[in-house]
């Protein structure tokens, strides 16, 4: 096999991982039918968890990222074409796919790892005969690998139609990953996640053929060039900004996350919210005119509305109290300055080629922290029999990281920080500066859920997480802390601050404030709580403001509209019969004039002649006189 097939390895051995599966559970179930036309009762047969081969399985599903992993560490740049794949596919392995593929290989491996220790004990009631267990673990198995398989193409594909078939493969098939629980909640935010997937994936589908159609193109590269002469480019770039807006939480499009993240198995919400999320923002990257004109109207709105989510969803998530929750606001709140990013990057084109490399950094370190802080969620609610300070001090790394105190955050922040400085751009800095004070209370009020979560866990004797769950977390959180310095990244321009390059120490005061700031407020509230309780209860009221915000304001403006359009309707129907009924009246009136008509017809043919005889007598009278 030579290297650039390497390339179609990646997602064809998710791909026949869950053809393997999909046949293994077909044959079983085949199996249970044929024995059910004896006994007459369909009984499930012993599925993924059953039997002997359940060790040799588990090692052959856990391996479907690690291609993708090879490739990214090891595979040198490379371009595959694919002339049997539909238009022509031409799948490409340049410095953001590596690191992209690098990291989300690295997030799917750790949490499928973590995955098989979470579900331990629902393979276990299933190799008892539970047969809701085993559906869920069928579900879940066979629906990874899918999505897994859909994340890898998107990162890979060059054309269109590839590109495309990846992104919508991810969505549809992660939404069974969302409602592997099967509980009203789960269904509800899998509703919500769909809703919005359905929406952004018809937006997605019209910007991309009407872009491709316009350029005349099938790979992405054409179509950003195609986009930047357009003199349609504004309507083009607002659809499918929009589109991966919904996957990237743009606010207003932002409600699925804090709804599926709170519902979803634990390793499904770190994929979701590390890796799946980061989706949106590749297609922004791989498709608007970034770094080849300026699109001013749209740059100030992504900007605007960036800051606005980073601001926002800080203050509406420190007011949630699942663990979960809190971190999918985490997620909108730094996809917000994501956006404000991408933003002036279609405001000044000049600037891109230094703000790419310290976007996809921050992009990266945010992805693989944002996954060890979720997989965190699972660890505080079993415990493992650690000494304290071991476990906390791994639950604080990532926490830390994120809001840019140390590691991988403080290098994301320096280099951001150094390249918009020296751009001018000193407004935006201190915005996203005070953003970071918001991720810090975010991050303190996640980490004070987990130790509600942890005491909990301890007061009702939680069994400990298994070694499989603890050792993946533990590797995310090493991992995530130091992506700059195992992970090959964009070049910057020379000249400017590199990737993994950590600020002088005249430049910490500057960046640390906002952490610091968090830490005294946190701790100020803490005291102020205890001292007077009722500034406990009002914020105990706060804490009941539901997940999803807006998700309710849609809900209702959703069923005014609809219950106005059955209003609508209904009023039509009247109508209909008033026509019906006015047309019927009309329709007897005429058939009556008619019946008289030719009542008259009959009665003038009848005495015509003696009628004609007194007009012509009438006639010679006047004409006499």
């Amino acid at each position: 096999m030579s290297l650039a097939h390497m390339l179609l390895l990646t997602v064809a051995w998710p791909l026949a991982l869950t053809a393997l599966v999909a046949a293994t559970l077909a044959w079983r179930h085949g199996r249970a039918l044929v024995a059910q036309r004896s006994s007459g009762r369909y009984v499930m047969p012993p599925g993924l968890a059953g039997d002997w081969s359940y060790r040799g399985r588990v090692a052959l599903w856990l391996s479907a990222p690690l291609p993708a992993l090879a490739v990214a560490l090891a595979l040198p740049e490379s371009t595959l074409i694919l002339d049997w794949w539909l238009l022509g596919g031409v799948w490409q392995l340049d410095g953001v796919r590596r690191a992209l593929l690098g990291f989300s290989a690295l997030l799917w491996a750790l949490a499928g790892v973590y995955a098989h220790g979470y579900l331990s004990g629902k393979a276990r009631r299933a190799r008892h005969g539970d047969q809701d267990a085993e559906r869920d673990l069928q579900g879940f198995v066979l629906l990874w690998p899918l999505t897994l398989a859909g994340n890898l193409m998107l990162i890979l594909a060059e054309d269109i139609a590839s590109f495309y078939t990846g992104f919508a493969l991810m969505t549809f098939a992660a939404y069974g990953l969302v409602v592997n629980a099967g509980s009203r909640e789960a269904y509800r935010g899998g509703r919500a996640y769909l809703i919005m997937a359905i929406l952004g994936e018809g937006m997605i589908l019209a910007g991309l053929l009407w872009a491709a159609a316009s350029a005349e193109t099938l790979t992405l590269t054409g179509l950003r060039e195609g986009l930047a002469v357009s003199p349609h480019a504004n309507a083009m770039a607002t659809l499918l900004w929009l589109g991966f807006g919904v996957k990237a939480g743009v606010i207003g499009l932002h409600v699925w996350l804090p709804l599926a993240h709170p519902v979803a198995p634990t390793p499904a919400s770190a994929v979701l919210s590390g890796s799946m999320i980061k989706a949106g923002l590749l297609g922004w990257w791989q498709t608007l005119p970034l770094g080849l004109t300026a699109l001013e109207g749209l740059g100030t709105v992504v900007m605007t509305l960036g800051l606005l989510a980073a601001f926002g969803a800080a203050l509406y998530g420190v007011t949630q109290r699942h663990p979960k929750a809190v971190l999918a606001y985490s997620s909108v709140s730094q996809m917000g300055m994501m956006t404000a990013l991408v933003g002036v990057g279609l405001l000044s084109p000049s600037l891109w080629p230094v703000l790419a490399p310290a976007l996809m950094l921050f992009a990266v370190h945010h992805g693989l922290n944002k996954g060890a802080l979720f997989l965190g969620v699972g660890i505080t609610e079993h415990p493992p029999r650690w000494p304290g300070w071991l476990l906390w001090g791994l639950l604080v790394l990532p926490a830390l990281s994120l809001a840019g105190a140390l590691a991988s955050g403080l290098s994301a922040k320096w280099v951001l920080k150094a390249g918009l400085y020296d751009a001018g751009w000193s407004g935006l800095v201190m915005l996203l500066t005070l953003a970071a004070l918001g991720t810090s209370l975010l991050m303190a009020r996640t980490l004070w859920c987990q130790a509600h979560a942890w005491k909990e866990a301890h007061r009702h004797g939680a069994a400990p997480a298994p070694l499989s769950m603890t050792l993946a977390w533990t590797l995310c959180a090493l991992l995530a802390a130091a992506v700059p310095w195992w992970l090959a990244l964009p070049e910057a321009p020379v000249g400017t601050v590199q990737a993994g390059e950590l600020p002088p120490l005249g430049e910490l005061p500057g960046l640390l404030w906002p952490v610091l700031l968090g830490a005294v407020l946190t701790a100020a509230l803490v005291v102020a709580c205890h001292l007077e309780p009722r500034l406990h209860t009002r914020l105990s009221r706060a804490e009941r403001l539901p997940p999803g915000d807006l998700w309710q304001l849609y809900v209702r403006s959703t069923n005014v509209l609809m219950d106005g359009m059955r209003r609508g309707v209904a009023r039509l129907a009247n109508a209909q019969e008033a026509v019906q009924s006015t047309t019927t009246a009309t329709g007897q009136w005429a058939m009556g004039w008619l019946t008289s008509l030719q009542r008259g017809e009959a009665w003038l043919r009848r005495w015509a002649v003696a009628l004609m005889v007194v007009m012509i007598a009438g006639l010679w009278l006047a004409l006499v006189r």
